[in-house]
């Protein structure tokens, strides 16, 4: 009897485009007609803003887009998934991020995506 090895499944890994920092700025500057380190200096200071305010426990929101919020997570215990052996967990911080209601709508299709210069 001949046994055969396993096939592949036809899973491909797919790559993912992602636009990183320095697009964003070019992106953002050439739409609004602002320089690159004008757009640079205002997402550093947005940056900047949204992790002190969210790291001292309050919510930032820009409505319709995208909120930021910290969760605090209480102690617990939890099991080894190998051993089945129960560890204490201690409690922690992090932080949420959450899609506003007009982004998720554009998203899914639901609304037509802005217009942007190129």
């Amino acid at each position: 009897m001949v046994t055969e090895k396993p096939r592949f499944l036809g899973l491909q890994r797919r790559r993912i485009e992602a636009v990183n920092k320095t697009e964003l700025i070019d992106a953002v500057a050439t739409h609004t007609g602002n320089a690159k380190s004008t757009v640079a200096e205002v997402l550093a200071g947005l940056e900047d803003v949204v992790v002190a305010t969210v790291s001292k426990g309050e919510k930032v929101a820009l409505t319709g887009f995208v909120s930021f919020d910290r969760v605090d997570r209480k102690a617990r215990t939890a099991r080894n998934p190998q051993t089945g052996a129960a560890i204490q967990v201690k409690a922690s911080k992090a932080p949420k991020v959450a899609a506003g209601a007009s982004f998720k709508k554009v998203v899914k299709g639901e609304a037509p995506a802005p217009s942007i210069n190129k």
